[in-house]
């Protein structure tokens, strides 16, 4: 397999995302006399209410053991659990995932205080045209589209030798630390997961060992929004570019909302655990059996929310097939260029899925 370019270097990492640069929100935020009409209606969303939002109670999503797969005596009954959970949500909360508590705070306390260094001192690791990594925003590419109410941060953590140690903060000093240990022990989460997947569809887990390889790290900042909480959004409605997504609640605020029957659901967040999802590729490669579903995140009025999504992609000089259990079996999905789908899907704003479309093959 081809390798990345190494840190230090511009590498095909930074030729996927021509975003264009946007004011930082968080400091808009924080400037009471800025938060004028004139200066918020890039945010406000005309259509946020076009679908109807459940409550919290209406439906849960369904909740994965990682112990009980490992456990000979559960591993059958849980296993049946994940398929479910992936064929008829796309999502689930996986507890006892066997990452250390200390690990979990370190990251936690350290992604709160990045975000809350002065903007100078953060604007030191600003995103370079075209750069996926960077503190900034993603998915701007117009003038006159409607922006998220957000702030982000991202990083390539793995492989290792892919890593820009320009965009690895040095303040907090222990940041660099604890995101490696989180890096690491993130992997083998993803490959317990990515193993019992494999099962559900009796797939080889071979043809899955280089789909989760890459992980970009994503903090996001969401900061509160007195005035018009009910028409801007955090993150637009979209689907993962990604094999499968582990994200990790920083500090507990609701916001996150799956589609699910063309309704929008809360998310509840789960200190113990860490929320996957069912990226774009895990649906070709199931050839739609497992879905990646539409999420948004909405903003709380009075509490800033801050989470870390850990999205495992291919290697970029990969290719993704739909994999069928028998030759009867209709193909839904074209063969995918990992590199190719990534610069469309970074190359647009967020739109639900209509990157994913060119993927689908038309039948007649």
């Amino acid at each position: 397999m081809e390798m990345e370019e190494p840190s230090g270097g511009e590498s095909r990492w930074s030729r996927l995302a021509p975003s264009l640069p946007v004011r930082n929100v968080q400091a808009l935020a924080a400037c009471a006399e800025e938060l004028t009409a004139a200066t918020l209606e890039r945010y406000i969303r005309l259509d946020i209410h076009n679908d109807e939002v459940l409550d919290e109670q209406s439906g849960e999503v369904p909740v994965i053991d990682l112990a009980r797969l490992l456990h000979p005596d559960s591993v059958e009954e849980e296993a049946a659990r994940l398929r479910l959970a992936c064929e008829d949500w796309g999502f689930f909360q996986l507890v006892n995932h066997g990452i250390q508590e200390d690990i979990i705070t370190n990251i936690r306390s350290d992604i709160q205080k990045f975000f809350h260094l002065p903007l100078e001192m953060k604007n030191a690791y600003s995103q370079r045209p075209g750069d996926i990594q960077g503190y900034g925003q993603s998915f701007v590419v117009s003038e006159s589209q409607t922006l998220d109410w957000a702030d982000m941060f991202a990083i390539l953590a793995q492989p290792p030798q892919a890593r820009d140690m320009r965009y690895w903060p040095t303040q907090p000093h222990t940041f660099r630390k604890y995101i490696e240990d989180y890096s690491s022990e993130l992997m083998k989460v993803a490959h317990f997961v990515v193993t019992f997947i494999a099962k559900t569809l009796n797939v080889d887990l071979e043809l899955m060992r280089d789909k989760y390889v890459s992980q970009v790290f994503r903090m996001n900042y969401y900061p509160p929004c007195m005035s018009m909480p009910e028409k801007v959004l955090g993150f637009s409605p979209h689907s993962d570019a990604s094999f499968l997504t582990l994200l990790l609640e920083v500090n507990s605020v609701a916001g996150l909302q799956i589609k699910r029957h063309n309704k929008w659901i809360p998310v509840k967040p789960n200190p113990k655990a860490l929320l996957v999802n069912v990226g774009d590729f895990l649906e070709i490669m199931s050839n739609g059996k497992y879905k990646s579903i539409e999420h948004r995140v909405t903003i709380n009025p009075n509490q800033e929310r801050l989470t870390i999504s850990a999205f495992h992609i291919p290697s970029l000089d990969g290719i993704i097939s739909p994999v069928t259990g028998s030759t009867e079996e209709m193909i839904l999905y074209k063969t995918v260029a990992v590199e190719e789908y990534a610069k469309l899907y970074m190359s647009n704003k967020l739109d639900g899925k209509r990157a994913f479309g060119s993927c689908e093959v038309v039948l007649i």
